[in-house]
């Protein structure tokens, strides 16, 4: 049984939060069919409202606090990422954006990511495509074909157990296949690793 890795990023700012209740929606379909596909998965959730002052602060110095490191780990070393933020003035809010800013340039390449909205309205749900898809495919992550977004009335009766339900299920089990083609991750890379022996630093080659 392979082990395998989850990061949920949810950028929610209330408690409850439709946008980490989605969140977990995603990360529970993702692993329901990586399990059913023979893998052992252990999922990490990152709250972005508890590390706010920390992102600002490793923005503005340029180096995250031991409380940020956790998390960054842990998105930089997933096999997978589910990354989910309220729609604000069309697009995802400043806090997920900052998060994002602050892992290292090549952190997410190659790493597969679901990406999900939440809003008041289904007239945001082009944010999906027009915001978050771009951001990560900047960031050259493999951004599964369906993103999902939930509006309010997405949570009321049916709509919850079904429509939504459907997005997610598909979202999840895109998300589980991407994961399940690739090499387990060995974590995140090591910034300050050689990537040429002392040897040949000592006599002057780096090729």
């Amino acid at each position: 049984m392979t082990a395998r890795s989850l990061a949920v990023v949810s950028a929610g700012l209330s408690q409850p939060s439709s946008t980490r209740l989605l969140a977990d929606q995603l990360a529970a379909a993702t692993r329901d069919e990586l399990v059913r596909r023979g893998h052992e998965v252990r999922v990490h959730v990152v709250e972005l409202r508890d590390h706010a002052h920390d992102v600002v602060n490793h923005l503005l110095t340029g180096f995250p606090s031991a409380a940020l490191r956790t998390p960054l780990d842990a998105v930089a070393g997933a096999d997978g990422v589910i990354a989910v933020s309220p729609i604000f003035s069309a697009s995802y809010s400043g806090l997920f954006k900052s998060f994002f800013d602050v892992l290292e340039p090549a952190a997410l390449a190659g790493t597969p990511v679901l990406v999900g909205a939440t809003g008041g309205t289904a007239r945001h749900s082009l944010a999906l495509e027009h915001a978050l898809r771009p951001l990560f495919s900047y960031l050259r992550a493999v951004v599964v074909p369906t993103g999902v977004y939930a509006a309010s009335e997405d949570w009321s009766g049916d709509a919850a157990d079904g429509a939504l339900r459907e997005r997610v299920l598909r979202a999840g089990a895109e998300l589980a296949e991407q994961v399940d083609r690739r090499p387990a991750s060995t974590g995140p890379a090591d910034p300050f690793a050689l990537t040429t022996d002392f040897a040949r630093l000592l006599g002057g080659r780096e090729d």
